[in-house]
């Protein structure tokens, strides 16, 4: 199969890459001392479960530097607009009363104006996905923008037929 093949090998060079900056990124670290599988959809997934973790160690860093926890994080990614609030919920369980309670008290940090961002909300995460780009940089550099753009391309309709066979459904 070509494209996985392709995908494979653009994924697999991203997440080498990364292996060199495992420092401060404990989920990243514990997958990238994991051995690489031998059947090709399984590396495919061990690249993307590294790339994925290591983006996401940083971008927890950026969060708690800017003293935004969990459940506050969730709340705001859903005050964008951009990810069914109702996914968030069901996926990761936060009691009805804590998501309210937190949503209050991002209000009044001035984070939140109603369901939706204020102003502030939206500079403090244009702020946090910069610096969260920059820190993920050292595995989208070993790519550079067209190799980023094709993986995005060729990664597209796996990611989709996840979605279609309802893998990722709450409920």
């Amino acid at each position: 199969m070509p494209a996985l093949d392709e995908a494979l090998a653009l994924t697999r060079r991203a997440a080498e890459a990364a292996c060199e900056h495992p420092q401060g990124r404990p989920l990243f670290a514990a997958h990238a001392a994991l051995p690489w599988p031998e059947e090709p959809v399984l590396q495919l997934w061990h690249a993307q479960t590294l790339l994925r973790e290591f983006r996401g160690d940083g971008h927890v860093a950026c969060l708690l530097s800017e003293g935004v926890g969990g459940l506050e994080s969730l709340i705001l990614h859903a005050a964008t607009g951009d990810f069914p609030v109702d996914f968030l919920k069901k996926s990761r369980a936060w009691p009805e009363e804590e998501w309210a309670g937190t949503k209050e008290r991002l209000r009044e940090r001035g984070l939140l104006d109603g369901d939706s961002l204020s102003a502030d909300g939206v500079r403090l995460r244009r702020r946090i996905e910069d610096r969260t780009d920059l820190l993920a940089l050292p595995a989208d550099a070993a790519l550079g923008d067209i190799g980023c753009e094709r993986l995005t391309e060729l990664a597209s309709p796996f990611g989709r037929a996840v979605v279609d066979a309802g893998l990722l459904a709450c409920g």
